[in-house]
């Protein structure tokens, strides 16, 4: 059963997945700083979406899709068209270089995400993990 992207069960399942991920536990066990991931509407998907994923010593004590980006505090926004994060969640787009090319827009810390590209390498794999409906 695929789980569409956005959505509350989406960003539930990859918060799942991180907390469970021993790589991932590794790789981010330093890391302290929560994300609101901001989906913008493009040629593939119409709304605009908001998904907050709590990240901690390379555990993920939980997530959800939240109504505004007023809704959580969060240490880093990051935003992209829909079809950008398509292409980072399937693989296709290395985060860190679509950070670096804008392509991801970043709001908070650039370098401390850059102290950290395993750790961003680990999310994506686990984003691959996620049986995904796209809408387009």
């Amino acid at each position: 059963m695929s789980i569409p992207f956005p959505s509350d069960e989406w960003i539930q399942d990859l918060s799942r997945q991180l907390h469970e991920s021993a790589s991932y536990g590794r790789s981010a066990k330093d890391w302290e700083g929560d994300f609101v991931f901001v989906v913008e509407p493009d040629g593939a998907y119409p709304n605009t979406a908001y998904l907050y994923l709590e990240l901690h010593h390379g555990r993920s004590p939980g997530a959800a899709q939240i109504a505004s980006p007023e809704d959580r505090t969060a240490e880093f926004m990051m935003s992209a068209p829909y079809s950008t994060w398509r292409r980072v969640i399937e693989g296709k787009i290395d985060p860190i270089q679509a950070m670096m090319t804008r392509q991801l827009k970043v709001d908070g810390n650039m370098m401390k995400i850059m102290r950290y590209p395993k750790a961003a390498k680990e999310i994506v794999d686990c984003c691959a993990c996620i049986p995904t409906d796209f809408a387009s």
